[in-house]
């Protein structure tokens, strides 16, 4: 038995495909950022053939047309998520577990603001993350 993709996944992109849409599922099932090869190992389980190659080229396309956020890790690993929400926001990341909450920016973006005015600066976009540890990983470490 084949299992099914859903077709409603608006076409993201120039492309829509059997594998792009795959893609779009599992970030769309995926509550934390995850890697390619995480997505890929996803896809797999799902009996999903779409190549580690597939999955890198369409969450760069993704990442392209921002459907998609994307963290950069210290370490140089790159994370995707597809995010709830349209709007401009952050993420709170639990450097334990990888569970991962959508915040308002609040006093980020007037930060942002007032230190491009200072110097002269139009703000055309900033990244902000903010990493520590969920309340469940936190009273396991105590």
């Amino acid at each position: 038995m084949s299992p099914t993709i859903d077709r409603t996944v608006p076409k993201l992109g120039v492309r829509s495909t059997r594998q792009r849409t795959a893609v779009v599922n599992v970030l769309r099932d995926l509550e934390n950022f995850a890697s390619a090869k995480t997505i890929h190992q996803e896809l797999t389980n799902r009996n999903l053939r779409v190549g580690l190659t597939t999955v890198y080229r369409t969450l760069q396309s993704l990442t392209d047309i921002k459907a998609v956020d994307v963290l950069h890790m210290s370490n140089g690993e790159t994370l995707y998520r597809h995010c709830v929400t349209e709007e401009h926001h952050h993420h709170l990341v639990c450097t334990n577990c990888g569970k991962t909450v959508e915040i308002d920016g609040g006093p980020v973006e007037k930060w942002a603001n007032e230190v491009c005015a200072t110097h002269g600066f139009t703000l055309t976009g900033h990244e902000a993350e903010v990493f520590g540890l969920c309340a469940d990983c936190a009273a396991k470490k105590s």
